[in-house]
């Protein structure tokens, strides 16, 4: 019995390894699209028994639909001309077609897989429009930050000989390299614009983002609606004719599916302009309501929580991804 469970839990790692473009995009379908996602190449020896150098980009921070991908890539100091050999350069400036052949030969050449390693985090346009959202709001920078530092950790845990980092900036470069110094004191650490087009190995980091990006896209499944055919919203970016039409369907009630980025200005402003506006009882109001007696009974004596926290909600509401956000 411990040997067929054993073989089914291998089985099941297998599933979720990304060894080529092909099995790329069958590992996001598997993933919720409501959450955040992390995933980690196998490191090559070399890069635990070498110095190397590690770099840092993402893929879609400008879209109103999709998530924003997070990528690192790192391979030792001595194997510069590894990432020449795969071709390395700004990924907005390669096909998409050119993006992906680089992206397979990866995870499938052996030069490569010996030598090179990587990571991504798929930050979820709902999480990104939560934190922009809140009360105590976290800004698009600093979710991008949070990532960044969060992907540097996840190398230095798996082993990684990280010896020099560099990374694409985010606002004012000095800024941030002095962020990070603070945090990676051992590192040596450059920050720059435009360091995809600079850095070979910025340049990797920002094709494993960008590719993961666009197979994220391509493999969205809604929750709010059918998800047969292909999907039809274009590449995300508020300049694409697809995407504006796709904003122009807007349900009147519950406005956008999750795909869509609530905190950006292109969303909002098309939600003002057709869904219906939405009326809240102001905390003063119902206080006031609280203090009030009337002779009849109150309605609340009729209902009561349920103890039992296995009970199904109604289809009614799974369908639709509505949940509790204040008990009776």
């Amino acid at each position: 019995m411990d040997i067929e469970i054993k073989q089914e839990n291998n089985i099941d790692e297998k599933k979720r390894k990304i060894d080529s473009l092909e099995s790329l995009g069958p590992y996001i379908v598997e993933q919720d699209n409501a959450k955040n996602f992390v995933y980690i190449s196998d490191i090559p020896q070399l890069c635990k028994d070498e110095p190397c150098m590690l770099g840092v980009d993402e893929a879609g921070r400008g879209p109103v639909l999709g998530p924003m991908v997070y990528g690192i890539a790192f391979c030792p100091l001595s194997k510069k001309k590894v990432l020449k050999t795969l071709g390395f350069a700004d990924s907005k400036q390669l096909t998409e077609g050119k993006r992906d052949a680089i992206f397979d030969d990866m995870n499938r050449q052996d030069y490569a897989v010996e030598s090179l390693g990587w990571a991504v985090e798929a930050i979820s346009p709902n999480v990104i429009s939560m934190n922009m959202l809140k009360r105590s709001k976290h800004s698009l920078n600093e979710v991008s930050m949070d990532s960044a530092i969060g992907l540097i950790n996840r190398a230095i845990e798996a082993g990684v000989n990280i010896a020099e980092v560099y990374v694409d900036t985010v606002g004012p470069p000095e800024k941030y390299q002095a962020k990070l110094k603070t945090i990676f004191p051992k590192f040596k650490i450059t920050v720059a614009k435009k360091a995809d087009s600079t850095y070979p190995i910025v340049s990797a980091a920002s094709i494993a983002a960008k590719v993961t990006r666009d197979h994220a896209l391509k493999g969205w499944k809604f929750r709010e609606r059918s998800n047969e055919g292909e999907n039809d919203f274009g590449s995300g970016y508020p300049g694409d004719p697809t995407t504006k039409d796709f904003l122009g369907e807007v349900d009147l009630v519950f406005g956008f599916p999750r795909l869509v980025r609530f905190s950006w200005s292109t969303a909002s402003n098309a939600l003002e302009k057709k869904a219906y506006d939405m009326q809240f009882e102001d905390e003063s109001d119902a206080q006031a309501a609280q203090k009030a007696t009337y002779g009849s009974e109150k309605l609340s004596k009729y209902f009561s929580a349920s103890k039992n926290e296995n009970r199904k909600r109604n289809e009614y509401f799974r369908d639709r991804c509505l949940e509790h956000v204040v008990d009776l």
